[in-house]
């Protein structure tokens, strides 16, 4: 199976929300998907394959300001707060806890909705914990 994870965390690390796609999908498709079930913030912080310009506008468009670091084939940067943009490891550390679990882990389920339930479940107990 070939899918990418894309996720939503509170500050504290905990996932809140997920998307699976297909592994050839562009990134920039898969973020209008997360849109709708952003929580109530200031600030959003991404990681680089979230820079595009539409993506930004989005965020400021919904009261949320973007602090996601420019991509390298960017010609003229963007400013961003990057003191909040070193906090983004509670990502990391979120997926590093999802990883965990086995099943998880080795992807072993064929179907993607099979594979979804998983992270889901994975998920409600590392919320709780």
């Amino acid at each position: 199976m070939n899918a990418n994870l894309h996720a939503i965390c509170d500050s504290h690390g905990r996932p809140i929300s997920f998307f699976i796609s297909a592994g050839q999908v562009s990134d920039y498709s898969c973020a209008r998907a997360l849109l709708g079930s952003l929580p109530d913030v200031d600030w959003l912080l991404g990681d680089r394959v979230y820079d595009a310009e539409w993506f930004k506008v989005a965020l400021h468009s919904k009261g949320r300001i973007p602090c996601i670091p420019d991509r390298k084939q960017r010609e003229t940067p963007v400013r961003y707060d990057k003191r909040r943009c070193k906090r983004r490891n509670r990502i990391e550390i979120m997926f590093g806890r999802l990883k965990d679990w086995r099943r998880v882990t080795t992807r072993d389920d064929r179907c993607p909705k099979v594979f979804l339930s998983a992270i889901a479940l994975a998920a409600t107990v590392i919320y709780w914990l």
